[in-house]
């Protein structure tokens, strides 16, 4: 590799289109990340690469590397009319090589900034550019992207979700930071969720981040895949398989804050360019990260194209943003006297709403059957609700009221668990108002929270029986479905980003059964239309019993105008419950098609031999009824025959 200045050719002029321009300006350029950034170029003077940065109070920008000893006003760019725009053409520069821009900034200080367009970085904790390019990698996923499009939206699609920190999964040794790359991954996660069968993986941020305790939501280059496992065309590798194998891929997605870290977005040409100038507006106080600007046209466009980006150039099939809430609220996490009211005085913020519904818009416009996300933990009104209904526009929202009441319920005792059962049927008041995805994640096993299996009470037996029986209870109620990694064989020890999974465990018989439960949860949850085909409908649920306190049992319906109903029914103490009488409006056989407390699962075998005949006498309102027999600490589910 070259090394000093004499081995590239001086930096010359390049032109710029004049619809680029102009449309970024407006804010809606959704190919932005071709035009800006550093991009394989071939000019009268030669093959090189051009070179395009946003700073419109720059003084001067140049580009240093390796090749001319990382000295500003070498390869200086030229201003591009009053765009704000500074480009430039080196004649002889290769894909491969690192490289920075120098800004001069508006003071007179030059400080060196990494590309925000960049599409490669070196490693961490490296932070300089590589210069690499969009178009060497073949898909083979047609006919995936084909079933997305003609689809649509997956509302009423059999959706369970299983959520990685691929940093943590699985390593090569037992070194940290021996990771498996995206290409191990393919071969070893993408069949490990296959045969548990769940139907996506999310993926925590995978944009490149220095800082491996940020989890990756200290994003520090938004269109570089992170390289600390592999290349660009190696995480689209991984994407790839994932799709020929039917499995889905979400990424996180973090348009909320950025770090404040002084290679990054901030003070980028000395003034608050991508965030506020205000600290009242431009900074987080509980992350202490930087607010992005979302009334600026130019920074609009910088997050609409990097979430396009990731949908067209990687077929990811869609984003979780993260801390929605965050966003809505000028006032989020602040005192007053902190913030600064809208122009009507209110404390929503405008300008993030606006660009929620855009990128919404936009989004389900140009890629049909792709998912939108929201981490959004308030009341506000129809987060999941088309824009032309004044709602945010998102596929999606996680439900975190589902999740704290129901966690706050299994941690108690059965004994007292009959005063509380509030905890669980609340939640079917507002099952509807979004479309929810019923959410176990990271932030509910790490920071001290403990494990899943760690919040059970109870000895060993029966914290891995109420574990069976969350899940079970999960599964059933209305909404998608995503745990975290390690939930699915029951890990002892809270989630720690510089451990491996404990995969030792998955030797254990109550492990394993842990593992097979949730396999058949996810076949029973595909196979019947009932469990999923009426998640966001009142039509697709319907209470059988929600008031015996006493017994802490519950029992429910869900249907579907395409299949039989499935009648499920919780024991959430750990007493056998004898001759248990259930209504039910089918007579004939129902057949058990899943018990918790199978000994395939762990448990103690007890239940009713496959199922039972319905009784012809009216129960409750009901023409017939079923005596069951309801294992320990157990969830049972029954459907008629024929």
């Amino acid at each position: 590799m070259p090394t000093s200045a004499a081995s590239i050719l001086p930096c010359l002029p390049v032109a710029l289109g004049e619809l680029d321009i102009f449309l970024f300006g407006q804010g809606k350029h959704w190919d932005l990340y071709r035009v800006l950034g550093a991009h394989g170029h071939n000019g009268p003077d030669g093959v090189g690469y051009r070179f395009a940065v946003w700073a419109p109070n720059a003084q001067a920008i140049s580009v240093v590397c390796d090749q001319n000893d990382w000295t500003p006003g070498r390869h200086a760019l030229y201003p591009v009319a009053a765009s704000g725009i500074w480009a430039g053409f080196i004649p002889g520069f290769e894909k491969g090589w690192l490289y920075k821009f120098a800004v001069k900034q508006k003071h007179g200080e030059t400080v060196l900034k990494a590309d925000p367009f960049a599409l490669c970085t070196e490693m961490r904790p490296g932070i300089a550019a590589r210069a690499w390019d969009l178009d060497g990698y073949v898909w083979q996923d047609e006919a995936w992207m084909a079933m997305r499009r003609e689809k649509g939206l997956p509302l009423n699609d059999a959706i369970s979700i299983y959520e990685v920190h691929p940093g943590s999964w699985r390593w090569k040794s037992e070194e940290y930071g021996s990771f498996y790359s995206y290409r191990d991954l393919a071969e070893t996660l993408v069949p490990y969720v296959h045969d548990l069968g769940f139907t996506h993986i999310e993926f925590m941020p995978l944009a490149e981040h220095p800082l491996d305790e940020s989890w990756g939501y200290q994003t520090g280059h938004y269109f570089a895949p992170t390289s600390r496992f592999g290349s660009p065309e190696d995480l689209r590798y991984l994407i790839d398989v994932c799709h020929q194998n039917g499995i889905g891929v979400i990424l996180d997605w973090v348009p909320a804050h950025f770090p404040k870290d002084a290679w990054g977005l901030g003070r980028f040409d000395g003034t608050g360019l991508f965030e506020h100038e205000d600290p009242r507006q431009g900074e987080h106080p509980d992350w202490g990260t930087y607010v992005f600007n979302y009334d600026r046209h130019e920074v609009k466009n910088f997050l609409l194209a990097n979430a396009l980006y990731w949908f067209k150039e990687f077929h990811v099939d869609g984003l979780r943003i993260d801390a929605v809430a965050s966003m809505l609220y000028l006032d989020y996490s602040r005192e007053e006297g902190q913030w600064i009211p809208n122009k009507y005085g209110g404390k929503e913020n405008i300008g993030a709403i606006e660009l929620l519904r855009e990128l919404n818009g936009v989004v389900h416009e140009h890629f049909p059957g792709a998912s939108m996300i929201a981490e959004e933990s308030t009341s506000w009104p129809g987060v999941s609700r088309p824009v032309y209904t004044g709602g945010l526009g998102f596929t999606f929202k996680w439900n975190m009221g589902w999740m704290n009441d129901t966690l706050d319920y299994f941690a108690k005792d059965p004994i007292y668990r009959a005063y509380h059962q509030n905890q669980l049927t609340f939640s079917m008041l507002y099952a509807f108002h979004e479309n929810f995805i019923l959410p176990l994640s990271h932030d509910e096993v790490t920071h001290g929270k403990g494990s899943l299996i760690s919040k059970m009470p109870g000895d060993q037996w029966q914290q891995m029986a109420n574990l069976r029986l969350f899940l079970a209870y999960m599964w059933a109620h209305p909404g998608k479905k995503l745990i975290f990694m390690g939930c699915e064989f029951g890990q002892w020890k809270e989630w720690n980003s510089r451990e491996q999974l404990d995969w030792v465990l998955t030797e254990f018989p109550s492990h394993q059964g842990v593992a097979e439960l949730l396999r058949a949860l996810n076949r029973v949850h595909k196979e019947h239309p009932s469990m999923h085909a009426k998640d966001n409908d009142w039509t697709g649920f319907e209470w059988v019993d929600l008031s015996d306190y006493a017994a802490s049992v519950i029992t429910f319906l869900r249907k579907s105008p395409d299949g039989a109903p499935i009648l499920w029914v919780f024991n959430f103490t750990p007493i056998v419950r004898e001759n248990y009488t259930v209504g039910c409006r089918i007579p004939g056989y129902w057949r058990e098609i899943a018990n918790t407390d199978a000994a395939l699962f762990g448990g103690t075998n007890a239940g009713n031999g496959g199922g039972v005949m319905a009784q012809p006498a009216a129960y409750g309102g009901w023409p017939h009824y079923l005596s069951l027999t309801l294992p320990p600490l157990a969830a049972v589910a029954l459907t008629p025959e024929g």
